[in-house]
């Protein structure tokens, strides 16, 4: 049996149904919110669908359905609920405090054999620390409004380098124009060079399946290794262009192929100087790198990178390209596709040359260190205050 059709057939904008496509997609927004956006898309594709049928085919109540058409054909396109709609909120804002602090206690305080705590884990210890019944997704909504979310993390270089000011500004000034205070002219080149490592050729074991509407693309986890290139790049900061080649392994002998292959092309060959800006690496590292990059052309200037401190080398940026737009998925039958597919990609990027926004400056620079130090004093003074209470 149909049921009785709906008197009210809402004509859908475009931008809302953009927006309810996204949220259908998205796996992680509330499930409501998908069942409704759902919902909207469901109608959209048959407006004369009666209710208990749209109902049962997106799991939600009659009436609800019923509600949800008569504000859509009223014109109120949202997919939010009426303020003052909903079950009202049984946990005080106390209760809300001792939720957060379960979840910002650190984990090796609760004696537990963990690293990090799962909501369940939060949860379950709320329930102790509340003495009532508390779910999951309350205590997600809880922890979801706090300014401090300590489950989050994210890993970052720290500069170690003693003399990394002195050494990161020259570096800083070339990417700026600049070298000891005065204007890089018209043939002056700098160039940021590095190796990315250890490309693999993954054979996969099984062929992958093309994606089909609502499903990707499958690819294989299992694979067998069919060897690895090395790619060693120099970017041009000034133009946005890239030289590259591939090797078998990296090394002085095959870093110099890279230098005289950058050499052997203008505008290098006719430049007055060369800035290669390079990291700490066993194939350019120190004084004697430089002196042998001065042997084979005494227009090469070799700036190193402070230890420890290779996000300051845009080639690294390049190499970050092309790790998400070139070799992933890593499904590549043999070395030679991933050399010619490098290299395509090399000539495409060459076609149009941007050189990268490069925002980061001295006076950034300062202020960055000057953070760092105050932290450092900050943690001094806290170990010395713990030291003293124990003592």
């Amino acid at each position: 049996m149909r049921g009785p059709l709906p008197s009210y057939r809402p004509e859908f904008p475009s931008t809302f149904l953009k927006q309810a496509e996204k949220i259908a997609r998205h796996r992680t927004v509330k499930y409501q919110l998908r069942q409704r956006a759902t919902l909207v898309l469901l109608l959209d594709q048959q407006p004369l669908l009666s209710n208990i049928e749209a109902a049962e085919h997106v799991q939600l109540h009659l009436r609800s359905v019923q509600r949800w058409r008569r504000r859509w054909a009223q014109g109120d396109f949202s997919l939010d609920d009426e303020p003052g709609r909903g079950r009202k909120a049984d946990f005080s804002p106390l209760d809300h405090a001792l939720v957060q602090a379960v979840a910002c206690e650190l984990v090796a305080e609760t004696k537990q054999p963990l690293s990090r705590q799962s909501l369940a884990d939060v949860a379950a210890r709320a329930r102790t620390a509340l003495g009532k019944p508390i779910s999951r997704s309350t205590v997600w909504r809880i922890l979801e409004t706090d300014a401090i979310k300590p489950w989050r993390y994210k890993y970052w270089i720290f500069p170690r380098d003693p003399h990394f000011a002195e050494k990161a500004g020259p570096i800083l000034d070339l990417y700026m124009g600049m070298w000891q205070g005065e204007p890089l002219g018209p043939k002056d080149h700098v160039l940021s060079a590095d190796e990315k490592t250890s490309i693999q050729a993954r054979i996969r074991c099984h062929p992958s399946l093309p994606p089909t509407p609502s499903r990707p693309a499958h690819i294989e986890n299992e694979y067998k290794r069919g060897g690895a290139l090395q790619y060693l790049a120099a970017w041009d900061v000034r133009r946005g262009s890239v030289i590259g080649r591939c090797e078998p392994k990296t090394g002085i002998a095959p870093f110099g192929r890279l230098v005289n292959q950058v050499l052997a092309e203008e505008p290098y060959r006719s430049g007055e100087r060369l800035f290669w800006i390079v990291d700490n690496g066993s194939s350019h590292r120190g004084a004697a790198a430089k002196k042998r990059l001065r042997q084979v052309d005494s227009r090469i200037i070799l700036v190193h990178t402070p230890v420890h401190a290779s996000w300051l080398n845009q080639v690294e940026i390049y190499f970050s390209i092309i790790q998400r737009k070139v070799l992933t998925p890593n499904d590549f039958a043999d070395l030679e596709a991933i050399r010619l597919r490098l290299a395509f990609y090399e000539e495409l990027s060459n076609q149009s040359p941007t050189p990268f926004r490069w925002k980061f400056d001295r006076t950034k620079l300062t202020t960055l260190l000057a953070k760092i130090e105050a932290r450092h004093i900050a943690l001094a003074d806290a170990q010395c205050n713990c030291q003293e209470e124990a003592a």
